[in-house]
């Protein structure tokens, strides 16, 4: 298992390598880096991803607003019972 972990990690960094090798001085002279298909696809993607988390956020906020109710009520009833004990020292 060890073994399968160290090649792993040597793999990403040989990936990291080579794009530190052919991407980075290629994006300082300027060139581009995606096709204009690739930009297309990156652009749809972005879009997508806040189109998906705004209707997620939409979705849970109700639950999510609920659930905080249920939690400050619980936490206001015990402090309350809380208060009219006695705890032996």
């Amino acid at each position: 298992m060890v073994a399968l972990i160290i090649g792993m990690v040597l793999c990403v960094g040989l990936a990291v390598a080579v794009v530190a090798v052919v991407a980075v001085p290629a994006r300082r002279e300027g060139r581009v880096l995606l096709s204009p298909q690739g930009e297309e696809i990156v652009a749809t993607v972005k879009e997508k991803t806040e189109a998906t988390i705004e209707a997620t956020v939409e979705k849970t906020s109700d639950v999510l607003s609920a659930t905080r109710d249920k939690v400050g009520d619980t936490v206001q009833r015990d402090s309350a019972e809380d208060a009219g004990r006695h705890r032996a020292g």
